[in-house]
C-alpha cells in the first residue's frame, strides 16, 4: 500500500450498522497494518483550526525574552513554552529543529485526577482571546478522540468504552509547533525538524499542518509523505496502545523532514496527544495475550510511563 488509507467518520457517527462496522475495519484495519489513517467527516470547524493557527502565529512570534515568561514555573515541559532544540527523539541527542506550546484539560469530571494535572500557562497579557479559541479546539479534538478510541474497542473485540474510559479527564495535550526556516549552519548540523520518533500516548490527531514534511516509516521500512486535504486529520497510534495491545497495534515512526528550497518557511502544526489519565494502569489487554502472543509488558501507571518518555526525550526534568 502505498498511500494513507482515507475514511470518513460519518459512516461510524451517523451511519447504519453496516457503515458502522465498514469505519471500523477500515479503521482498525489502517492503523494495525499502517499506523495511520486520514479522516473526513469529523465535523470540526476549519475555521476553529484557521483561528487557531492565527493564534499560535502571533504567540510564537514573540520575542525570546517574552515568550520564556511562559516557560513552566518546574520546568518540566508540561505546559505553556517549550524552547527551540530542547526536545529531541528517544536514542538520538541532537535537538530538533522546533519550539512547540504545550495546553492540557480545563474541565474534569474526577476532581482528583484535576489535582493531580499539570496547570495551563494562558498568555493573556498577550493575548486575552486565546484562552477560549484554544479551549474550543482542545474540547472538540476530545469529543473526536473518545469516539475513535470508541471505535478501536470495537476494532479488538473488547468492551467498547474501553479505551475512551481510559482517556477520559485523560493528561491529554494539545501541542502548538513552529518549525522556523533554516539557516545554513543548521542544514549542515545533521539536525532535522523532528527526527524518527513513536508518540507516547495512545493515539494522536493532527491537524492540517501548514506545510508539508511529515512522512512515516512504513511497516515494509519504507519512508512515505503524508500528505492531507483540507479538512482531514490524520490519525497515528502511539506507545500507550501499542503497550496494553501487546504489540498487536503497533506504534508508528514518523519524522518531519527538512524542507527544501522555496519550502524553507515555517511550518506550524497542531497535533492533539491523547492521553490515558494520569494513575491508569496500563496493563495487557486480556484478548491480546495468546500461547503464541506471549505476554511483553508488565503493568505501569500512565503518568510514570509518561514520565520515563519524556526524560528519554530530553524533557520531564529541569529546563
Amino acid at each position: 500500500m502505498k498511500h494513507v488509507p482515507l475514511t470518513d467518520l460519518r459512516l461510524y457517527t451517523q451511519g447504519s450498522a453496516n457503515e458502522k462496522r465498514e469505519f471500523i475495519n477500515i479503521f482498525g484495519k489502517a492503523i494495525q497494518e499502517f499506523g495511520f489513517v486520514k479522516i473526513e467527516g469529523h465535523e470540526i470547524s476549519h475555521s476553529l483550526i484557521d483561528i487557531c493557527y492565527d493564534n499560535f502565529k502571533k504567540l510564537f512570534s514573540l520575542s525570546s525574552a517574552e515568550k520564556v515568561k511562559y516557560v513552566e514555573p518546574e520546568g518540566l515541559g508540561r505546559r505553556g513554552y517549550v524552547q527551540f532544540g530542547l526536545e529531541h527523539a528517544k536514542n538520538n541527542n541532537k535537538g530538533d529543529l522546533k519550539e512547540f506550546w504545550h495546553v492540557g484539560r480545563e474541565n474534569f469530571e474526577n476532581k482528583d485526577l484535576e489535582l493531580l494535572s499539570a496547570k495551563n500557562i494562558w498568555p493573556n497579557n498577550h493575548f486575552p482571546k486565546f484562552k477560549k479559541d484554544i479551549l474550543n479546539l482542545y474540547s472538540s479534538l476530545d469529543h473526536m478522540a473518545l469516539t475513535l478510541l470508541t471505535a478501536m474497542s470495537e476494532y479488538l473485540g473488547i468492551p467498547k468504552n474501553t479505551l475512551s474510559n481510559m482517556a477520559k479527564d485523560g493528561n491529554t495535550v494539545l501541542r502548538a509547533l513552529h518549525y522556523p526556516p533554516l539557516s545554513d549552519d543548521q542544514f549542515k548540523s545533521g539536525s532535522i525538524r523532528a527526527a524518527a520518533h513513536e508518540d507516547i500516548n495512545l493515539m494522536t490527531i493532527l491537524c492540517e499542518a501548514t506545510e508539508g514534511g511529515l512522512e512515516i516509516l512504513t511497516r515494509q521500512g519504507e519512508w512515505l509523505e503524508i500528505q492531507s486535504e483540507k479538512g482531514q486529520m490524520v490519525v497515528d497510534s502511539g506507545d500507550m496502545l501499542s503497550r496494553i495491545t501487546n504489540e498487536i497495534i503497533p506504534a508508528t515512526t514518523h519524522r518531519v523532514i527538512n524542507p527544501k528550497g522555496a519550502k524553507n518557511v515555517s511550518r506550524y502544526s497542531m497535533p492533539f496527544f491523547v492521553h490515558a489519565y494520569e494513575n491508569c494502569e496500563l496493563k495487557l489487554l486480556e484478548n491480546c495475550i495468546s500461547p503464541s502472543h506471549y505476554a511483553k509488558f508488565p503493568p505501569i501507571l500512565a503518568n510514570e510511563f509518561l514520565l520515563q518518555r519524556l526524560k528519554e526525550n530530553g524533557l520531564g526534568k529541569k529546563l
